[in-house]
C-alpha cells in the first residue's frame, strides 16, 4: 500500500500518473494541478475535445476512477507554490511514500525539491528536451544530489530553432496558436520511462541502484547534439560539495555570527 503525490498532470505527467497507478501497490494518489484543459491541449493529451474547459486534476480523477475503482484520489486544484495552500501540500507530502515531479517550469521543480527533502522522500522528474530529440528521467533520495546539483551539472536545454517562445504571461486569457515541440510519442516515451524509474524507486527506495542518477534517452538524431537516435546515455551526478542548495551550513553560535551569517546571505542577494 503506497501513496503517490504527484504534480503535474499536462501531456507528459498525466501519462505518467495513468501507467503508475495501474500499478496496485499503488492505493492512494494526491494530485496537484490548477490548470485548466484548453483546446491547444487535446493534440498532446489523453483526455478527449468534449473535455476541453473542464478542469485537468479532475479529469485526471475521473480517467484514474475509471480504471481503478479502489484507489484514493485526492485532489489538490492549486498551483504548487501557492502561499496560501503550503500547509495542505506539507501534509500531503509527509504522508506520501514517493513523488512524481511534472512540473514545466524551474521554480516549481526546485520548490518541490526542497519539498521532498525537507520530508525525507524519494521522488522522480520526467523532462522533454525542445522538439522532443530526447528527454531526461531523473531520481532522488534523501542524502543523494538535490535538483540544483543535477541541473547545475547538465545541459538540458537543446535550441533547435530561433523561434519565439508562446506568451505564457496570461494563463487565463485567450491561448495563441503555437507550433507544438514536442510529438505526443515523443513524450509518452519520456513518460513510460519515468513510471518505469518510479516504480523500480518504489519497489527499493533505500538500495534502487540503476547505475545512474539522470538517464537522457536520444530520440532523434541532431548535429552537434547527439549523433545517433534511440540511443541512452547514463549520468551518475553526485552531491556537489559546494551546492548552494543542499549543502550542510553550521548553525551560528552566537548572535555576532548570526549577524555576519545575515550580512552575507542579503550581500549575495544583491549580487544576482
Amino acid at each position: 500500500m503506497a501513496h503517490l503525490l504527484q504534480v503535474g498532470a499536462g501531456s507528459g505527467g498525466m501519462p505518467v500518473l495513468d501507467m503508475v497507478c495501474r500499478d496496485r501497490r499503488i492505493t492512494r494518489v494526491t494530485l496537484i494541478e490548477p490548470d485548466v484543459y484548453k483546446a491547444h491541449n487535446v493534440e498532446r493529451h489523453l483526455f478527449p475535445l468534449s473535455d476541453v474547459g473542464e478542469r485537468k486534476a479532475v479529469l485526471a480523477e475521473r480517467w484514474l476512477r475509471e480504471r481503478r475503482p479502489d484507489l484514493d484520489v485526492r485532489l489538490l486544484v492549486c498551483d504548487l507554490m501557492d502561499p496560501a495552500r503550503q500547509a495542505e501540500i506539507d501534509q500531503a507530502a509527509s504522508k506520501a511514500d514517493i513523488g512524481v515531479c511534472a512540473a514545466d517550469n524551474e521554480p516549481a521543480k526546485f520548490h518541490w525539491d526542497a519539498l521532498m527533502r525537507r520530508h525525507g522522500k524519494p521522488w522522480t522528474l520526467g523532462e522533454v528536451l525542445s522538439g522532443g530529440i530526447g528527454g531526461f528521467v531523473h531520481w532522488f533520495t534523501f542524502g543523494g544530489p538535490c535538483y540544483g546539483c543535477v541541473a547545475g551539472h547538465l545541459q538540458r536545454t537543446i535550441v533547435l530553432d530561433n523561434a519565439p517562445p508562446p506568451d505564457y504571461s496570461n494563463p487565463g486569457g485567450p491561448v495563441a496558436e503555437t507550433t507544438i515541440p514536442a510529438s505526443m510519442a515523443s513524450i509518452h516515451v519520456v513518460a513510460s520511462l519515468h513510471a518505469l524509474v518510479t516504480l523500480a524507486l518504489l519497489t527499493d527506495p533505500v538500495g534502487y541502484a540503476p547505475g545512474f542518477t539522470s538517464l537522457l534517452f536520444a530520440l532523434q538524431r541532431a548535429p552537434e547534439v547527439f549523433e545517433e537516435a534511440f540511443r541512452p546515455h547514463r549520468f551518475r551526478v553526485p552531491r556537489a560539495a559546494d551546492c548552494l542548495i543542499c549543502r550542510p551550513r553550521a548553525s551560528p553560535s552566537s548572535v555576532e555570527e548570526l549577524d555576519v551569517a545575515l550580512d552575507q546571505a542579503l550581500a549575495r542577494l544583491g549580487n544576482e
